[in-house]
């Protein structure tokens, strides 16, 4: 076996969960939008997401106070966006003003769209039981927007440190259908 100890800070970079979005919140002065990565399914209907969103993000406290988000769903070719509204505190500026992005209102939630992205999830929290021990929400998508002009859209994984990893080839294998 030819393997080497990993620290045990870079086994999130393994079991990244699934593509990085932008978290849209309503605020009491402005919209904010921030990228999260940390995010699983966790019922197919009605669509239940688990997330992680850090105590100490600004999203944080808007999200506990509104109770709604929408997670937008952006494609490679915003990846200098997403990593701009990582790397930037909205408590201090306007997200969608600095990166370009627009903010189009949503259907049934307070929190603005990302127009730009390829897909977005409104949701409402289902359970925040967890959010103040461990920062995870369980969101529930209430209304879905997707971009179908849009083929094979190439979106973007979180690997860390400034690491992502983009859609490529697609695979088509036979599975078991229920």
């Amino acid at each position: 076996m030819n393997k080497t100890r990993l620290p045990l800070s870079q086994v999130y970079r393994l079991l990244e969960p699934g593509p990085v979005v932008l978290v849209s919140t309503a605020g009491p002065r402005r919209p904010d939008v921030m990228a999260m990565s940390w995010h699983t399914m966790m019922e197919f209907e009605p669509p239940l997401v688990g997330c992680v969103i850090s105590g100490r993000n600004h999203t944080f406290d808007l999200l506990v106070a509104s109770g709604e988000c929408v997670l937008n769903v952006p494609t490679v070719e915003l990846a200098r966006q997403v990593v701009g509204c990582g790397n930037v505190s909205g408590r201090r500026v306007d997200k969608f003003e600095r990166f370009g992005l627009t903010a189009a209102p949503a259907s049934k939630v307070g929190a603005p769209l990302v127009a730009e992205c390829y897909a977005n999830l409104e949701c409402r929290i289902a359970d925040r039981r967890l959010a103040d021990d461990y920062n995870f929400f369980v969101l529930e998508v209430v209304q879905a927007w997707i971009d179908r002009s849009r083929k094979h859209p190439r979106i973007i994984h979180h690997q860390g440190k400034g690491v992502f990893a983009v859609d490529g080839r697609i695979l088509k294998l036979p599975s078991r259908k229920k």
